[in-house]
């Protein structure tokens, strides 16, 4: 992906970058508009663990993943009696649930498109389903719901993403000469879905324990191993410079946070952020000269404690935005240390082709969770985990 010996995140930047770690990842893809980044995230993490174990690289269906994880939240909304989330988005671990159960299969052979646009718009989908699913809950035939409901649930779904077959097992297809059905497809892509596990830090549970993490897009509520929080950054970048990729689940809506600048960052002075047409009362010109654009110029970051951290999360400044992919490190001239980010809205939004750079500051105090191969945790910390 970085060529040159020296690069930076946008023309006119005065950052200067060295890759430390670069690893191997698919193309960037779009979302578009669609609460789906948890399964694009998820599917390019699994993408690149199919790499890194000596596969062929392949391109998985997100919206294959989407289409069976819906029947899931439909599923557990109703046992709940709709006091849970049903939406769009969810979770790292949906991935491995869906291809469990149903298996999994090339892009090409399920992109989800079935409603005549050449990318991906969900919000009438979503209206829907939501509407059905609010007129389930009520069970208007007799107090209770019909052994029908799943059927036009799953209509609907397919009606805007493609059919499929009750029984995955009857739908087939050719790949490289040979049949698969989704289940078999999965099998051979060499990958055990027990091998990925959610890592977490937060203070409200025990440290070296699991829990299910309280953000409303974990309707599997699937549970992730809770780390101290310098424990947790060592286990991102150890995995990375031992060749491991992860999922990184994250709040994106910080003020450092540009996806047009390429980077993600946590100023110790945020007014070191200057935004074009914004607080422009409250600069003057000799303000203007003294205040650089952190975005332009690297400046001092905050470093967050574990207690900053677990504030955030309780004030909910910090929540489940966005699912991501980091894929390497880069240092920049100062020696900060950055996690290349592999983003899932297009390649033209900002310089580096849907990529940007998260500054290790910004890492500590925004990470929801991650998802990662339980090899790529040390002995020590797999035998305290118990794993």
């Amino acid at each position: 992906m970085l060529a040159q010996e020296t690069f930076s995140n946008r023309k006119e930047s005065k950052y200067e970058f060295k890759l430390v770690k670069d690893l191997e990842a698919t193309p960037v893809e779009n979302q578009n508009r669609t609460g789906t980044c948890w399964s694009f995230s998820s599917l390019s993490y699994l993408e690149s663990e199919i790499i890194r174990l000596g596969h062929k690289p392949v391109n998985l269906s997100e919206m294959y993943v989407v289409r069976n994880a819906y029947l899931g939240k439909a599923v557990n909304y109703l046992r709940m009696g709709g006091n849970f989330n049903f939406a769009g988005g969810g979770a790292f671990h949906d991935s491995p649930w869906v291809i469990k159960r149903y298996g999994i299969v090339p892009e090409q052979e399920y992109l989800g498109l079935n409603y005549g646009y050449d990318k991906h718009y969900h919000a009438e989908m979503e209206a829907t389903l939501k509407g059905m699913m609010e007129a389930f809950n009520k069970k208007p035939q007799h107090k209770k719901l019909t052994k029908n409901w799943k059927k036009a649930f799953i209509e609907v779904v397919d009606a805007y993403l493609g059919d499929l077959p009750d029984d995955v097992k009857d739908y087939t297809f050719v790949e490289d000469g040979v049949t698969y059905n989704p289940i078999s497809y999965a099998k051979q892509l060499g990958l055990n879905m027990d091998d990925y596990i959610g890592l977490t830090s937060f203070s409200h549970h025990p440290f070296y324990s699991s829990f299910v993490i309280e953000v409303p897009d974990n309707w599997a509520m699937e549970s992730s191993y809770n780390l101290p929080l310098d424990v947790f950054m060592e286990v991102m970048e150890d995995a990375v410079m031992d060749g491991y990729t992860f999922a990184w689940g994250a709040d994106v809506s910080e003020k450092g946070f540009s996806a047009k600048d390429a980077l993600a960052i946590l100023p110790e002075n945020i007014n070191t952020i200057k935004e074009k047409n914004k607080d422009e009362e409250f600069f003057t010109m000799e303000d203007e000269e003294k205040v650089k654009n952190a975005f332009i110029q690297p400046v001092e970051e905050r470093w967050v404690t574990q207690s900053e951290r677990q504030d955030a999360f309780d004030e909910q400044t910090t929540t489940d935005d966005h699912g991501l992919h980091v894929t390497g490190i880069v240092k920049d001239q100062k020696g900060n240390k950055y996690f290349i980010v592999k983003n899932s809205w297009g390649t033209k939004y900002n310089e580096r082709d849907g990529y940007f750079y998260a500054s290790f500051p910004y890492v500590r105090y925004k990470t929801l969770n991650i998802m990662i191969h339980k090899d790529a945790l040390s002995k020590s910390l797999k035998k305290k985990l118990g794993l």
